[in-house]
């Protein structure tokens, strides 16, 4: 992150024309006022790029987006529509201000200036906005180039956390991706966030959001520290680590899905999935039979948990499979049904654990199984 020295509103008008997709942007916005906003303007002045964009317009979000490109996506209760250009995703909003009929609640929206949207923003270096015209001036009513500059997370106003509890989960975000610190007040009014008030899938969403980041066990050790997550184990920031240093290297790098094996992490894991972890299998055919019921996400939490015999699974055992096959024994006479299954199974078995190779020898093993010449091992 540049130094505050380095963060210089006046380079902005650069910053913004060098923009991937801004004249598309102009171009589709035409004689409508629209701003960039939020994340957008706090990650221009910190020099950072990014693949996507918001930004707050007057007129109708519907025809932008549409004007903009045609993989959109429209939330007409919301005024709000996101659009994907190529690489790019832009995240157009009616300019609005917000209220909330109870503490949690999804938002009430209505049309209002710019500066009425600026401050129902969740901290001041989020608050900030720059025009699409050309002059690229920084509209900053709260004080936000100052908190960015001096590494400060800032609410706007004091309901803020009462508002919307998961800012509290942002704010973790933030303060670990910046290295940024809270404000004393803003502290105060975090400790006392209750995510009690908002849906599990909110919090979900956030979760994810969180293990889409470069350090999410940094994120979880701040959460945990503010004490915003009682769901959290004092476990859970070295299992998120683990998992993350998992999931960037062979044999699980593109195993599972990041963000979602991070998010499951997060919380303390199912009784299951711990039992999982603390197996000791002897046998190849025993990895297989633990593991195979389980989805690739939940095997990388339980080898975060420490199973290193998940390994083996992951790299080799998982691809494993017979040259025989139902049909094979179906020639032979024996009927269509579960002893198809446990002939198969048995012969994969073997197979795995070295006791049998080649097309003979498994055809001979599923026929005796499957005609209960010998019991199933």
């Amino acid at each position: 992150m540049p130094g505050p020295q380095e963060i210089d509103p006046a380079r902005l008008r650069e910053s913004l024309g060098s923009l991937a997709g801004i004249d598309q942007l102009r171009r589709a916005v035409g004689e409508e006022r629209a701003y960039l906003v939020g994340g957008a303007v706090r990650d221009l002045l910190l020099g950072r790029t990014r693949a996507d964009l918001d930004l707050a317009v007057d007129g109708d979000v519907g025809v932008i987006a549409r004007a903009l490109g045609e993989d959109v996506t429209v939330h007409e209760r919301f005024e709000t529509a996101t659009v994907r250009v190529g690489d790019l995703v832009v995240d157009l909003a009616r300019s609005r201000a917000e209220s909330y009929e109870q503490p949690g609640a999804l938002p009430t929206v209505s049309p209002a200036p710019i500066a009425e949207d600026l401050a129902r923003r969740d901290f001041t270096i989020n608050a900030m906005a720059v025009p699409l015209d050309g002059k690229a001036e920084l509209i900053d009513p709260h004080g936000g180039l100052e908190d960015l500059r001096a590494g400060v997370l800032r609410v706007l106003h004091e309901r803020s956390f009462v508002d919307d509890p998961t800012r509290a989960l942002r704010a973790a975000r933030y303060a670990a991706r910046f290295d940024f610190r809270l404000e004393p007040g803003t502290e105060k009014l975090l400790r006392a966030a209750d995510l009690s008030t908002v849906s599990d899938e909110r919090v979900q969403a956030e979760l994810r959001r969180i293990a889409a980041e470069d350090d999410p066990a940094g994120v979880i050790a701040l959460i945990l520290e503010w004490g915003v997550m009682p769901s959290l184990d004092s476990g859970a920031p070295e299992r998120v680590g683990a998992l993350a240093d998992l999931a960037s290297r062979p044999p699980w790098a593109g195993w599972a899905e990041r963000e979602l094996a991070v998010s499951l992490a997060i919380v303390r894991p199912l009784p299951q999935i711990r039992e999982l972890a603390a197996a000791t299998p002897e046998r190849p055919s025993e990895v297989v039979r633990l593991a195979e019921p389980w989805d690739p996400a939940q095997l990388l939490v339980a080898r975060a948990l420490g199973a290193e015999w998940l390994d083996r699974y992951a790299e080799e055992l998982r691809h494993a499979g017979l040259e025989i096959t139902g049909d094979d024994l179906i020639r032979e006479g024996v009927p269509e049904g579960p002893a198809i299954g446990r002939g198969l199974e048995a012969a994969l078995s073997g197979k795995l654990d070295g006791e049998l190779s080649g097309w003979d020898e498994e055809l001979r093993i599923a026929l005796a199984v499957a005609r209960g010449e010998i019991p199933e091992d």
